[in-house]
């Protein structure tokens, strides 16, 4: 009797392990921002897209693919020729997401690695047709404008394949070493001539300086001239006068200066 329990119970539990493997192949999770594609294998890529949740699919006959619909970024580096023939080597960073309605016709025309075999063709193909409609020169002053007119034409190439660009920026410009040294030795003749025409406006403020300066003694002289020969010899002797009680003010304050009484000898006891 109790053989029979236990066997009852073994078939049971069997039988719903069984049961709960079948239930748990045929059920799959799409997380948060992600959506599913349904392979059958006897219909094949189902067009139908599966949102986020828990679903049901017929275990060893149908098989999930989930994609990740979130922004995704991505740096491409290309190195092509501006319209004056400089080589120029930019990075492109690229903030992508697959259209979710066309998600089977991804999976089936390009596969899951979309990414990488659209993204890099279309975006070196677009950046060398902008750059070779600037020269070096505007490529640096209209960086803006190149920058815009790229995330247009890119914008417009990835949607045929069924992405979304929600932000494309270029990250780095560089030019080739004789461009750069060319720059460089331009900017080092720019300052030599500001130098040089600072040194000039220099010398011409100097001479101005000293043509006022002349024009002020010879006017000095000048009103020297009339007053002496309106005053006579009066002025000279005011300035004599004037000139000795500040040399004589001048030698009062100095330590080294002894005065004598006029008229008289005085013996001075010096060392032999």
């Amino acid at each position: 009797m109790a053989a029979k329990v236990f066997e009852s119970i073994g078939k049971f539990g069997l039988a719903l392990a069984i049961a709960g493997g079948v239930v748990n192949s045929a059920l799959y999770n799409v997380d948060a921002g992600h959506r599913a594609v349904i392979f059958d294998r006897f219909r094949g890529v189902q067009d139908i897209v599966v949102g986020e949740g828990t679903h049901f699919l017929i275990p060893w006959v149908q098989k999930p693919i989930i994609f990740d619909c979130r922004s995704r970024p991505r740096n491409v580096p290309v190195i092509t020729g501006s319209k004056d023939l400089q080589n120029v080597n930019i990075t492109l960073r690229i903030l992508f997401r697959p259209v979710a309605s066309q998600l089977p016709r991804i999976y089936t025309s390009i596969g899951e690695d979309y990414d990488e075999r659209v993204l890099p063709s279309i975006t070196t193909e677009i950046l060398k047709s902008v750059v070779a409609r600037f020269d070096a020169g505007e490529l640096i002053t209209q960086r803006e404008l190149v920058s815009r007119q790229v995330s247009d034409d890119l914008t417009e190439r990835a949607a045929t394949f069924g992405l979304i660009l929600d932000d494309v920026s270029l990250t780095h410009l560089t030019f080739g070493k004789e461009f750069t040294e060319a720059v460089e030795a331009k900017q080092v003749a720019q300052q030599e001539a500001e130098r040089a025409r600072f040194v000039v406006e220099k010398a011409e403020q100097q001479k101005k300086a000293a043509i006022i300066s002349a024009e002020g003694d010879s006017k000095a002289a000048e009103l020297i001239a009339n007053s002496l020969a309106t005053a006579g010899d009066g002025l000279i002797e005011l300035r004599k006068l004037e000139a000795a009680e500040d040399i004589a003010y001048q030698l009062s304050r100095s330590r080294n200066i002894t005065y004598l009484p006029h008229g008289q000898s005085v013996l001075l006891q010096l060392p032999q």
